[in-house]
């Protein structure tokens, strides 16, 4: 079955019909902004366009303090910092605490703090590992560290990579921003993989000026 060719003058037409208010796609960038913690940013792009925030910077600015101590490996403080913003974030969500503290055992494993290590992961995490399967399955391969002499080559060295640091601090800033009756994850990103998916769908179908280049916003003639 042959596919049906679109030219590009007849899609450039068909995407012309279609509106997309300035005011729309303003509040896009602003919930992008917003979400990810670019507060001065938010702050600028309010004034030049005049696209208010959904909710209060500052709020943003104390969100961004919790993950860069995180991210810098001082759980403690961001827990800290959290209970100030809302203390019942974390009384209400017990695997991201878990997290929070499996990032704790991490970070003393990093340091070599073999013997506290261990004394935390037994009155922190075992009591929460017995209580949940898969939170005892993850305190395992945390400590399974501690068999290895170069943790960063073992099986399970990923733990001690920036990704680890990245997907907890992650989950806590949702769970913040969630806790503020925002969206925990921006839309524009969303509406990015809604489009490569259609392209996919259509490709099935027709051949058209695609956008292969996400960043570049392109369209690339269809080959024919």
């Amino acid at each position: 079955m042959s596919k049906k060719v679109i030219t590009r003058e007849e899609w450039e037409r068909k995407l012309k019909d279609v509106k997309i208010s300035k005011k729309d796609m303003n509040k896009l960038v602003m919930n992008f902004l917003v979400t990810e913690g670019f507060v001065d940013a938010a702050e600028k792009f309010w004034i030049e366009s005049g696209t208010e925030p959904d909710i209060d910077l500052a709020t943003i600015t104390d969100r961004m303090a919790v993950k860069k101590a995180l991210q810098s490996g001082n759980v403690e403080d961001a827990i800290e910092k959290v209970n100030d913003l809302n203390p019942t974030i974390l009384d209400t969500n017990p695997q991201l605490y878990f997290h929070l503290q499996q990032q704790r055992l991490i970070e003393l494993i990093r340091s070599g703090n073999v013997e506290e290590a261990l004394e935390f992961a037994q009155e922190e995490l075992v009591p929460r590992g017995e209580e949940n399967q898969n939170f005892l399955e993850e305190l395992e391969r945390t400590v399974a560290l501690l068999a290895f002499d170069d943790v960063k080559n073992c099986p399970y060295g990923e733990l001690l990579d920036v990704s680890q640091h990245l997907k907890t601090a992650s989950e806590l800033n949702a769970a913040i921003l969630t806790s503020q009756s925002h969206e925990k994850d921006p839309k524009l990103p969303t509406l990015l993989k809604m489009l490569i998916w259609a392209q996919n769908q259509l490709d099935e179908k027709a051949v058209y000026p695609r956008i292969n280049d996400i960043t570049a916003a392109i369209l690339e003639d269809p080959a024919v």
